[in-house]
């Protein structure tokens, strides 16, 4: 436990010493963390690592989607504003592989961080929760998130936080965690269409929010990583978004059932 703290706390130095490259969805900011923001962020961190430690000497857990509240989606009904992999190296620490969206642009990146790091960024509820896949997702889920190139294989860059979740014009964070998730159950899935046609097979269902005209007009105007254009025409004038959110992600783990009951830790 102490080699794992100590962990934490050089993932809080470096972002002391400057602000994260890509956030998800958000615009990144000059200002670096405060000393409240850092120890809620590595005490949350903490004490995740130790439940899912716990998880794996109970029964042998070494993969969950992990989700943390990073922005206010109340008025959405969502609990959860994003989802990663976190994984458990042969050396024991957990690492998160996730997909971030570059500084409010249209483009995006796959990166791989410790949990320290990937709770240090601000959170508007220092909360986290987790789904274990089934033991068969697991084992091919492991090495696959290990694995720089196959991890990135269904990765599109250009980025939307509201994209398509049957498109592939763009793609958002929850987007690429379960499209990858396809990947590792049906490894023929190389493109995003196969991919997408698995989780329908499977039943997912996205989330259909509802976002008027106006606010659609002022967001793809005054944001770049946000667009509505892979919609279709006739859901999106009628004001219904369809896309990938970490709750329903959760929900359908569980009914399809693909993984365990949902795990939380409160702030």
């Amino acid at each position: 436990m102490k080699l794992r703290f100590a962990t934490l706390l050089i993932a809080a130095g470096a972002l002391l010493l400057g602000a994260t490259a890509a956030q998800a969805g958000r615009r990144c900011e000059a200002a670096k963390p405060t000393p409240q923001v850092i120890e809620r962020g590595l005490n949350l961190a903490q004490r995740t690592a130790a439940a899912l430690d716990a998880a794996h000497a109970r029964d042998g857990t070494r993969v969950v989607l992990l989700a943390r509240a990073g922005q206010d989606l109340t008025r959405y009904s969502q609990h959860w504003s994003h989802v990663a992999w976190a994984y458990r190296t042969p050396e024991g620490p957990w690492r998160v592989v996730h997909k971030l969206n570059e500084c409010g642009t249209d483009q995006s990146i796959i990166t791989r961080q410790g949990l320290g790091e990937f709770f240090l960024d601000d959170l508007w509820r220092y909360e986290a929760a987790w789904v274990a896949p089934s033991p068969e997702l697991q084992g091919a889920l492991w090495p696959l998130l290990q694995d720089n190139r196959r991890a990135g294989t269904l990765h599109q860059r250009r980025y939307s936080m509201v994209s398509y979740a049957w498109g592939t014009r763009y793609q958002q964070s929850n987007q690429w965690a379960i499209e990858t998730l396809a990947l590792a159950a049906e490894p023929h899935a190389l493109r995003r269409e196969q991919a997408q046609a698995w989780l329908r097979l499977k039943d997912y269902r996205p989330t259909t929010l509802r976002i008027g005209a106006l606010t659609r007009l002022g967001g793809r105007m005054t944001a770049g990583n946000v667009a509505f254009d892979d919609h279709p025409p006739a859901q999106r004038f009628a004001d219904r978004i369809e896309t990938v959110t970490a709750d329903s992600v959760f929900d359908w783990l569980q009914r399809a059932p693909l993984g365990g009951g949902v795990q939380r830790l409160g702030g």
